[in-house]
């Protein structure tokens, strides 16, 4: 089945909301590197899409992507727009999140290009993100174009508490 990228408003559906809820509880239970702990309820992640990404969508500030199969959110992407007066130019790429189930079926690369043919509609000419050194989206970016800009050891602990991990900065010219 065809894999569907779709903008997700701040008015997204009960049902969508619930799948954004489950794809960033289940990816951070499977060891996900994406900026929260364990134990992760399907609760906080719920709380995360209403009360920090939703009003950021609904004030203009950023713009929330879902990859559907079918009905089915499999996964997600949020482009930041909203930078500092001296950065209009360039917006963000953050918590670009494949359901467990659902990875290496092409839909990290589906919703990356439609999240940069999205900054390039902008008129943006730099897009930035970050990732955990070494994770398995960092070939996936860099087979986009993306260049490494730098990395910053011990920057984050895994979503485990074992250890902490390198973060790699990257960006792409548009």
């Amino acid at each position: 089945m065809e894999i569907r990228i779709i903008k997700l408003d701040a008015c997204v559906s009960e049902q969508q909301q619930k799948a954004l809820s489950q794809i960033l509880a289940d990816s951070v239970a499977d060891g996900a590197s994406i900026s929260f702990m364990l134990p992760f309820s399907y609760d906080e992640a719920s709380l995360f899409w209403s009360k920090s990404v939703l009003p950021e969508v609904m004030a203009g500030n950023r713009l929330l992507f879902g990859a559907l199969r079918g009905d089915e959110l499999l996964g997600t992407v949020q482009l930041i727009t909203d930078m500092p007066p001296n950065q209009p130019h360039r917006c963000e790429v953050a918590k670009m999140i494949v359901h467990p189930r659902a990875r290496r079926l092409g839909i990290g690369r589906s919703l990356m290009n439609h999240a940069l043919e999205q900054a390039r509609l902008l008129g943006k000419t730099l897009v930035t993100l970050d990732t955990k050194t070494g994770d398995v989206a960092e070939p996936l970016y860099a087979s986009l174009g993306f260049e490494v800009a730098g990395i910053i050891p011990d920057y984050a602990w895994d979503s485990n508490g074992q250890a902490k991990h390198s973060t790699t900065y990257m960006y792409q010219r548009l």
